[in-house]
């Protein structure tokens, strides 16, 4: 490994928390679209904002915490832009059409998963189990395909293709999350060794 990649190795492991809270609240989005299959649309769009926000705004900080001297990650402050643009949107403007909401999140999802599959292409040199993250960022452009394709299948449809992306999506980014951290206590012993 290069001096550069062992930087970049040494910056993600010190915030691997980051990914594991993201991963969280994936997951707790994913459950409640589960347990909550009642809720109308408007609640959907708050309980996706809400998602949107959290995770742009992990991610950005993420992104941009890392230490001095250390890369930053442009796809993360991509990522995290765009999801606080999904949010803000989701707040702004809750009265949208059934199917602009839904192109909305297709897009979003779609992005996102460009986003992150770049992201562990970039990364595959660096982290172990990259793949992970390759394998959340594929889900995502095919969560957001399918929703293209069925636009239509109505606000229950949607909201389980939603938290059951939102479930899988978060148990891969809290795996990911400590791979980077058995990870960075392997680089920490070799560098003290």
């Amino acid at each position: 490994m290069n001096e550069t990649e062992m930087r970049v190795a040494n910056a993600l492991a010190h915030k691997w928390w980051m990914l594991a809270l993201r991963g969280l609240i994936a997951i707790i989005f994913g459950v409640l679209a589960f347990v909550l299959p009642g809720m109308t649309l408007l609640t959907l769009v708050y309980l996706f904002g809400v998602y949107a926000l959290v995770n742009g705004i992990l991610a950005l900080a993420h992104a941009l915490s890392a230490p001095k001297g250390y890369p930053r990650f442009g796809a993360l402050i991509v990522t995290g832009i765009v999801s606080i643009a999904a949010g803000v949107l989701a707040f702004i403007w809750p009265g949208l059409t059934a199917l602009s909401m839904v192109l909305l999140i297709a897009a979003w999802a779609i992005v996102n998963g460009i986003v992150e599959i770049a992201l562990a292409i970039r990364l595959r040199r660096v982290i172990p189990h990259e793949w992970l993250l390759m394998l959340a960022g594929v889900l995502s452009v095919l969560l957001g395909i399918a929703i293209v394709f069925q636009p239509a299948a109505g606000a229950l449809a949607l909201l389980f293709w939603i938290g059951g992306f939102a479930i899988v999506f978060g148990v891969l980014l809290i795996a990911l999350a400590f791979q980077v951290r058995r990870f960075a206590a392997t680089l920490l012993q070799a560098t003290a060794s």
